[in-house]
């Protein structure tokens, strides 16, 4: 484990004061209500505004009309399969077309950004099925698509967790191993059941905390208690996680998700694949939403990752 970042620590920490008193200041929303699950779909994830789309992005429907958002550079030296975040609830494939376009043209890497179905409308397993489908086309196609079959798969908090429980479905169910060469994995939910840092974390809003994960994890996977979210298929923690790519897994030491990629890590590395594990100092969960300067260092390092690695 690398702790980064500690020189920009007061920074990042005079930001989580500001973030917390401002969110305390919010009126308490229901995370049932249709309409503020419609506004926060309308919006940038951490923002109050839409999204910005580019015209380098462009939609396209996969058999059985699954819709992915791909970006594609001059020169493509592989391809990077993205999930967004937002707690399987709201986020969106078009939702960070500046990063995602950044990425590619930095990397060299086509994009493609699925647009998984939601809950509450489309609970478990829903998102997972649309992440397994859009990976098994991307196997079948990548050649002839892109030119290249170097994949990489990787997302953010949500997008994370359904990263490691593709990997493990591609393995389990279609028998594919080494197809993704790694996996990029920022401050990923990976046992719903909680981990010690999900439980003890509190109420402090740092965008996540114990209250609010709960509830994401009761309207992602309604119905089901503790034990039954240790399943594997659904908290990848709990699975065997032989055959895996390399993998680089990255969490804030303010995130509630510290264990989980701490865990995460532990066992992926005992599995027998490359982990590179970094804990940024003082950053909260979803930190990369934010102008700070760790995030611009995190971006970097993510770029570096990807262009590098699996040739």
């Amino acid at each position: 484990m690398t702790i980064t970042d500690e020189d920009c620590l007061a920074e990042t920490l005079a930001f989580n004061t500001q973030f917390a008193t401002e969110a305390a200041n919010r009126p308490r929303a229901n995370p049932l209500d249709a309409v503020l699950l419609a506004s926060l779909r309308r919006k940038r994830l951490g923002g109050s505004t839409p999204p910005v789309r580019l015209s380098q992005g462009q939609d396209r429907a996969l058999e059985g009309g699954l819709k992915v958002r791909v970006f594609v550079p001059e020169q493509v030296d592989g391809v990077y399969l993205h999930f967004h975040g937002g707690g399987w609830t709201f986020g969106s494939a078009d939702g960070q077309d500046v990063k995602l376009w950044r990425l590619a043209e930095q990397t060299r890497l086509a994009v493609v950004s699925v647009y998984y179905r939601l809950a509450p409308e489309h609970p478990f397993p829903a998102g997972p099925d649309d992440c397994e489908a859009a990976a098994r086309w991307l196997v079948e196609h990548a050649a002839t698509e892109f030119g290249t079959e170097r994949l990489l798969i990787g997302g953010e908090s949500a997008g994370a967790h359904l990263s490691v429980v593709t990997l493990l479905r591609l393995r389990d169910r279609q028998g594919l191993t080494g197809a993704f060469r790694a996996a990029q994995l920022l401050f990923g939910p990976y046992d719903l059941s909680m981990t010690p840092s999900q439980r003890s974390f509190g109420t402090e809003q740092l965008l996540s905390n114990t209250d609010t994960l709960r509830r994401t994890y009761e309207l992602a996977t309604p119905g089901m208690d503790a034990e039954q979210r240790r399943d594997p298929e659904v908290s990848p923690l709990f699975a065997d996680l032989t055959g895996l790519p390399a993998a680089r897994i990255v969490v804030g030491s303010r995130d509630p998700l510290l264990d989980d990629s701490l865990f995460l890590a532990a066992r992926w590395q005992a599995a027998g694949a490359p982990v590179e594990l970094g804990v940024v100092a003082g950053a909260m969960h979803g930190f990369t939403l934010f102008p700070l300067t760790v995030t611009e260092r995190e971006q970097r390092r993510e770029r570096d990752f990807l262009a590098a690695t699996g040739r």
